[in-house]
């Protein structure tokens, strides 16, 4: 059983550690989060999860990350979470999930087993990633099928952390609401921070914002800019899914990718002020 703390104060107290907590929302939905890396799904399954959406006992997250999950992007390394310690308190009329991401995994893309580190492989992704975004008639997905027969894939590696990135995520009702705090990071060279909001691509397959746009499946993009004031992710009859919200000190991009038995991720993720100390949202969940 994990203790719950009940607490009428505005900060509240933190439990012990725990290794798995579900917040319910309803009979059908709930939002359930790790301190260990799963669930072990493909490519990422060393690197931590934020919230993971379920519905009906199942999880939904695919081979996303979830809800509220960092990764740095340094001057010559881009650092993702492999560990992390979660406590859980309940205030009144909600719950209080704490999850501290220690930064201490680099990817490391391969090519039959030789490390692609240098620079000039990193300039030449970027090249790649910049090629993508400026002419959206390259399918992105025949590219990693290209890699799959290249025997071209990513890796994790551990490292000494680069520092800690702790989310607060208050679970009340049908929203919850996301405290991020980077104040314990190391900050020389830091270029960029995106803070991921994922789940599965096979079960959110329709794109829905406030100016009326609809896009299904790949027609997505895979890493489009959101101008909107808000935008949904949505399964196909639009009654399950969530929304997240535009906000002044962000860009949001939405993104999806969905590959059998190799990619199964769909998100609204931020890019924040890589100064910034403190940043929060809402992510509102659909269909309870």
């Amino acid at each position: 059983m994990i203790p719950i703390l009940l607490s009428t104060t505005k900060r509240p107290r933190l439990v012990s550690t725990v290794n798995a907590y579900t917040a319910r929302l309803s009979d059908r939905l709930a939002l359930r989060v790790y301190s260990d890396t799963r669930p072990h799904t493909w490519k990422i399954a060393s690197l931590q999860k934020g919230l993971i959406l379920v519905r009906e006992e199942v999880e939904t997250v695919g081979e996303g990350t979830g809800f509220g999950v960092p990764i740095l992007i340094y001057q010559n390394e881009t650092y993702f979470s492999g560990t992390s310690k979660v406590y859980v308190s309940q205030e009144v009329n909600s719950v209080i999930i704490h999850k501290e991401f220690f930064m201490d995994k680099l990817a490391r893309n391969t090519f039959r087993n030789i490390t692609l580190e240098n620079r000039r492989a990193r300039a030449m992704l970027g090249y790649a990633a910049d090629l993508y975004q400026k002419h959206k008639r390259l399918r992105l997905l025949e590219l990693k099928n290209l890699s799959g027969k290249l025997n071209i894939s990513k890796t994790f590696v551990e490292v000494s952390p680069i520092g800690k990135v702790s989310f607060t995520y208050r679970v009340k009702d049908n929203c919850v609401l996301v405290k991020t705090d980077l104040k314990q990071l190391k900050r020389r060279n830091l270029e960029k921070i995106f803070l991921l909001n994922e789940q599965g691509a096979a079960v959110f397959r329709k794109y829905s914002d406030s100016n009326g746009t609809e896009l299904i499946g790949e027609k997505m993009g895979a890493w489009d800019r959101v101008s909107t004031e808000w935008a949904d992710l949505t399964n196909l009859r639009g009654d399950f899914g969530f929304r997240l919200r535009n906000i002044r000190e962000a860009i949001l991009r939405r993104g999806r990718e969905y590959l059998n038995g190799s990619l199964d991720w769909v998100g609204l993720d931020y890019e924040i002020d890589p100064k910034s100390t403190v940043f929060e949202y809402e992510i509102e969940i659909l269909g309870i």
